[in-house]
């Protein structure tokens, strides 16, 4: 089950934020051949046109567990002030050549209005 967070973002910003990930047991969770995805929308409903996708990473040493989300100001220039939903998912190939997908963080974003634009 995915960890439930909140987080605001300032409308004309650039944002990142990084997630440092814990397996089960608690140590660091080894990223090695994982991909990550990000996205938000209004609401789980909208249509794909109001989707907005995370330039995400995975750090360069894959055994510290830290992935990264970025908007650049651009971005985040066009979003209404308002919330939003989004999710973050990792994956990989198991043994088998299947891939294996988990959710790992979800929640909601609060975009707050900018007065300089």
């Amino acid at each position: 089950m995915a960890t439930y967070e909140e987080f605001s973002i300032d409308q004309g910003t650039d944002v990142t934020i990084e997630l440092h990930l814990l397996n089960t047991s608690g140590a660091t969770k080894d990223l090695t051949n994982h991909n990550v995805t990000a996205k938000m929308k209004k609401n789980y409903n909208s249509d794909s046109s109001d989707t907005v996708s995370f330039t995400t990473g995975i750090s360069t040493d894959p055994t510290d567990g830290m992935v990264s989300l970025s908007l650049t100001n651009t971005q985040t220039d066009v979003l209404k002030a308002g919330r939003y939903v989004y999710d973050v998912e990792l994956s990989y190939l198991d043994s088998s050549g299947d891939t294996i997908v988990e959710r790992i963080l979800e929640g909601r974003i609060q975009v707050t209005p900018s007065v300089t634009r």
